[in-house]
């Protein structure tokens, strides 16, 4: 325990909600950019990729969220605060604060076995633990990256192949090959397998629709309703099951409000919605994984990353196609991106880069 509260102590504290400063209702506060922020640089970055960047592809909206305030939003043409946008893979970051949100309504012990009803018992991933599962070192035989072309990816496969009617089967019997804790590796069929799990707490027993339907009701009750995404709109396959790896669509200001949420270490308006630490869980690495990139459902600033020039303790929600919300506790920050990449091969790096550089607009509180 003594290694993960030195690493703790190392993080800047989640600030708290400014003094005199409305949280978030049916609207933002909006305010001007400080004397303190670079404004000039800010938003001429801004402005030059929503109108269009070969680098960073089409960039479709910006959100910029500055203590408590709105301070900077931008929409390239054919797009508003109103436009439903897909998350990609940031649905995984909302899928850890379902997780969370089970943890706390006595639903789920991250400490136990996840299990799952497509394994039969004593099969060799029913005994791996839901925290595994959150921080991606479970196990599981899944290969997302590939270079032997999208035909050898499960993520299409799952998706759009022969998983697209039956997602968690198809992700349920891919095999264990390591052992939890010891390897790090990209799973989004582990998410799919967790919002199952999460499903069948949920809606126990139950056809698709019935699943559908009680599992919409409780993330809007538990989660989307509290913070305000109501234009929210979670995606589910032929099963009742939510799609909680990739697609969840919302505006940029609804992925905003998620990223606040953390920001304010799963606290809003008062009330906690997500367990004492679950946060920080979620920014944290495993100590024990040769892993510095990925914390629980959210992405790091690696040691790579942080000689980069990448804010040190910005956390992430990162989607397909440069979809990103971005946390960073230190300068009471976040910022929402959501695009698609074009062809050129490097807009990852790109991005990242044009990222840091809004960061360092901003001063440290």
């Amino acid at each position: 325990m003594l290694p993960l509260l030195i690493a703790l102590a190392a993080l800047p504290p989640f600030p708290p909600q400014p003094e005199g400063v409305p949280w978030p209702a049916e609207d933002w506060p909006t305010a001007e950019l400080g004397a303190d922020v670079d404004s000039k640089t800010l938003v001429s970055l801004v402005e030059a990729a929503t109108k269009g960047d070969p680098k960073l592809g089409e960039t479709r909206a910006v959100v910029v969220i500055h203590r408590g305030h709105l301070v900077l939003e931008r929409y390239a043409d054919g797009f508003t605060k109103d436009t439903r946008l897909i998350s990609w893979s940031v649905a995984k970051s909302i899928t850890h604060a379902l997780v969370g949100i089970a943890v706390k309504q006595g639903l789920v012990d991250p400490g136990k076995p996840m299990g799952s009803t497509h394994w039969k018992p004593g099969h060799p991933l029913a005994s791996v633990p839901w925290r595994n599962w959150l921080q991606m070192n479970d196990g599981q035989d899944y290969t997302e990256f590939t270079d032997r072309g999208i035909a050898y990816s499960d993520a299409p496969r799952k998706l759009f192949g022969p998983g697209r009617l039956d997602v968690a089967a198809y992700c349920a019997a891919l095999p264990k090959i390591h052992e939890p804790g010891k390897h790090w590796n990209y799973n989004s069929c582990g998410v799919v397998l967790m919002d199952d799990a999460l499903t069948n707490l949920v809606a126990p027993q139950a056809d698709p629709g019935t699943r559908r339907e009680k599992m919409r009701k409780w993330m809007f009750e538990s989660l989307f309703d509290p913070l305000g995404m109501r234009a929210t709109t979670p995606q589910f396959d032929a099963q009742g099951l939510v799609y909680g790896s990739a697609q969840i669509y919302a505006t940029a200001r609804d992925f905003a409000r998620f990223g606040y949420l953390y920001l304010r270490d799963g606290v809003w308006n008062g009330t906690r919605l997500l367990p004492e630490g679950w946060a920080d869980f979620g920014r944290m690495g495993d100590l024990n994984d040769d892993s510095d990139k990925y914390g629980a459902g959210f992405w790091l600033t690696s040691a790579e990353a942080k000689a980069k020039g990448q804010p040190e303790d910005a956390f992430r929600g990162l989607g397909f196609d440069g979809q990103v919300v971005l946390v960073q506790p230190s300068k009471d920050l976040v910022i929402v991106r959501l695009g698609r990449f074009g062809d050129v091969g490097h807009n990852w790096d790109d991005l990242a880069e044009w990222m840091t550089k809004l960061t360092k607009a901003f001063p440290m509180r």
